[in-house]
């Protein structure tokens, strides 16, 4: 069976990696984001090593901010997954519009959406196989993976979803404070760009238009999500790591 006959079979990724990273500088006005080391790698590493023990095969990453030194690093990876460039140096295209740019490249098998900058500590069974395997595209158009807020390191916010016991996904309210976040990575059906506007716009407006079909869905992160949204964060996370290595 192909992958276009096996819904789930999941080979392919796309990775954004074209963010400016404001809230990361000064460390950003000379290096992109995803080029930023924590533990002694650099963050789209982390993401794209852990989309290779995921079985993703193909990669699609684009880039904007510094594009040249991401391609330089991407060149220089070796072993799976296949790199492919979405290049924006033209204009940003935000979450949404840049995948919408490379749509042609998935096909019409769903995909891995990864922030390049999603880093978590894996519980016992890495989380993109469990993700993978919990996509069932007969009842889901988006599968995310959130992770609890409570325990979440370095994030203050007041969370994204609530999530029922099938798994569905709503909005926090206003002024509400909701028990998930979106930790960053997502499988969705390619056919969902087929009605989006041209240019820049969210991820966002697909979230939305799944929550109203009672087709987003998420599963919980096994481990600890780590926010690694600024300069100071990146102690934090490192001291989580070095104080997890030594636990186990």
């Amino acid at each position: 069976m192909s992958d276009e006959q096996n819904p789930k079979k999941i080979t392919r990724a796309f990775v954004l990696a074209a963010g400016l990273g404001k809230r990361m500088r000064p460390i950003t006005a000379t290096l992109p984001k995803p080029l930023v080391e924590v533990a002694g790698k650099a963050l789209i590493d982390h993401a794209l090593d852990r989309a290779a023990a995921g079985g993703i095969e193909t990669a699609v990453v684009n880039v904007h901010w510094l594009a040249d030194l991401m391609e330089g690093h991407l060149t220089h990876r070796t072993g799976a997954p296949e790199i492919i460039v979405s290049d924006e140096r033209d204009a940003l295209l935000e979450t949404g519009g840049g995948v919408k740019r490379a749509i042609d490249r998935f096909g019409h098998t769903p995909f891995v959406v990864f922030n390049s900058d999603s880093f978590w500590l894996e519980g016992p069974r890495p989380n993109l196989g469990r993700l993978i395997e919990a996509w069932d595209p007969d009842t889901t158009d988006i599968l995310l993976l959130v992770a609890p807020t409570a325990t979440s390191l370095g994030y203050d916010g007041a969370g994204d979803f609530y999530m029922d016991a099938d798994g569905r996904l709503s909005w926090r309210g206003e002024r509400e404070v909701a028990p998930f976040i979106y930790a960053g990575v997502a499988i969705l059906k390619p056919e969902l760009f087929a009605d989006t506007p041209e240019g820049p716009f969210s991820l966002t407006l697909l979230f939305d238009r799944a929550i109203r079909r009672n087709r987003l869905k998420g599963l919980r992160l096994d481990g600890q999500w780590l926010h690694v949204g600024t300069p100071e964060a990146i102690q934090a996370a490192e001291a989580r790591v070095r104080d997890s290595a030594r636990i186990v």
